[in-house]
């Protein structure tokens, strides 16, 4: 038996950090233990830390964009829905073979 556990990862636009021409990006990890903040990136990468996830066994399984409503196409924030599943022992009281 497959059980699965949840989680998000959110990329959010974070603005400019100086007078570089490139958006800044944050990037956190939301699970059942709480928030990851996994920092700041210079440029829109969210690749790197896609592949991060998937070293750790999760699989993206939705994925949601929000761009600025007075730009339709400027990128604000990018959220993508994870799983991975849990290993789980027969119930209680199965008989084991």
């Amino acid at each position: 038996m497959v059980r699965w556990e949840y989680a998000r990862f959110e990329y959010r636009s974070a603005g400019s950090l100086g007078g570089d021409r490139f958006m800044d990006w944050d990037a956190a990890f939301h699970h059942a233990r709480g928030v990851e903040r996994w920092g700041t990136d210079e440029r829109f990468d969210d690749l790197r830390h896609l592949n991060r996830l998937g070293r750790d066994g999760w699989q993206v399984y939705d994925r949601g964009a929000v761009y600025l409503a007075s730009d339709p196409h400027r990128l604000h924030s990018v959220t993508y829905s994870l799983r991975r599943a849990i290993k789980v022992g027969p119930p209680p009281g199965a008989a084991q073979g």
